[in-house]
């Protein structure tokens, strides 16, 4: 039997003994309420497509293996190792996201996925938390050591992922991808002008996007006129919360989902609306917003510039996405194929969430891991 008494050597024992462990059963919920809504919402749309009817959650519960492996590893990596890790990770994933362009299977007018080893991969999910490791050292090198250009390496590397971003497009990306990267820019010491100026960047990079890509003047002339185009999911999702009033229907009684395409994925917050009803929904919520203001006050009591530019930029990363899926499901902002980190369905965003969700962990350590 495995010891894990603070005594015991093994590094299993060592990592349970400095984890964080509010942060670590939260995201172990998460992954709980993953399953729970997997088993919900799968089965119906494995049926409608014609395949065996666990096929999904057959695959969502095999991925949480690697995931809590991933997890486990990446929390017990020093500081050393997570630069060098996140180096390697960002080429990758970089190389990956430009082939979309090229070899990338098209959805909905956008090339995102690519097909490896029998499995559909977004690459430029495992670009973003690559991105806000490599922004946070280069950042803390420029602040130990003026001759360095950290912070000009630094926006090239966002600007490098920007443009392939906006190629796809992907502009929900690019838009989490541009806030975590002026956060980082800003608690680095970005004088107030500049802030200014990246605010109006930002929002004409978005006036510009609706203007010149279809695939976003489409999306928001439906959202901010109902009349226009076609609001099928939309309508599903926001019935699905009207049907579940306060407390659900109950689970595995939801009829909504027979109807949501993406009812597993995009919308798997509807499913849980309707069968387990507002309080749970706002349970949810609170989960992530108590992951992220946690996560936010530890970080920002920390004195190394590099554990807290990584932290914080990884914190909003991870709040952001979750806000993005639950409020284009409810209707409060276009509708966004982003994913709901651990709950929805989906094995390239399980594991590009389990990477952010190590780091966290890794850079919240009780002990400080100091460079090797």
């Amino acid at each position: 039997m495995l010891n894990v008494s603070r005594t015991s050597d093994n590094a299993i024992s060592k990592w349970w003994w400095t984890v964080d462990r509010p942060l670590l059963f939260s995201f172990v919920l998460m992954l709980v309420v993953g399953v729970v809504l997997a088993m919900a919402a799968t089965p119906m749309v494995a049926t409608r497509i014609g395949i065996d009817k666990f096929h999904f959650l057959k695959r969502h519960l095999l991925f949480i293996v690697p995931t809590l492996i991933l997890i486990f590893t990446i929390s017990n990596m020093s500081y050393t190792n997570i630069r060098k890790f996140s180096l390697l990770l960002f080429f990758i994933a970089l190389f990956l996201t430009l082939l979309t362009l090229f070899l990338g299977t098209e959805i909905k007018g956008a090339r995102r996925w690519i097909s490896l080893f029998g499995l559909s991969i977004q690459p430029s999910e495992f670009c973003k938390p690559a991105l806000t490791i490599l922004v946070a050292w280069m950042f803390s090198e420029e602040r130990n050591n003026p001759q360095i250009r950290g912070r000009s390496i630094g926006i090239f590397l966002y600007l490098l992922i920007a443009i392939v971003l906006v190629l796809q497009p992907d502009i929900g990306m690019l838009f989490v991808t541009t806030v975590v990267f002026g956060i980082q820019l800003f608690l680095n010491g970005l004088p107030i002008f500049f802030v200014c100026t990246t605010i109006i960047a930002a929002v004409s990079g978005l006036g510009l996007a609706y203007l010149f890509l279809p695939h976003v003047t489409t999306r928001v002339n439906k959202f901010l006129d109902p009349a226009t185009g076609d609001h099928y999911q939309i309508d599903r999702s926001l019935e699905a919360f009207s049907r579940g009033g306060l407390f659900g229907v109950g689970p595995g009684e939801g009829i909504i989902k027979k109807h949501l395409p993406d009812a597993h994925a995009d919308f798997v917050f509807a499913v849980l609306g309707e069968e387990f009803g507002f309080f749970v929904c706002v349970g949810v919520v609170l989960l992530v917003g108590f992951v992220v203001l946690y996560g936010m006050n530890k970080a920002l009591k920390e004195s190394n510039l590099f554990a807290l530019l990584s932290s914080v930029g990884l914190l909003a990363q991870f709040g952001l996405q979750s806000f993005i899926n639950m409020a284009s499901t409810l209707h409060l902002i276009p509708t966004k194929g982003m994913t709901l980190p651990f709950m929805s369905y989906g094995g390239s965003s399980m594991l590009a969430t389990s990477i952010v969700v190590g780091l966290i962990l890794a850079f919240n350590r009780r002990k400080s891991l100091e460079d090797e």
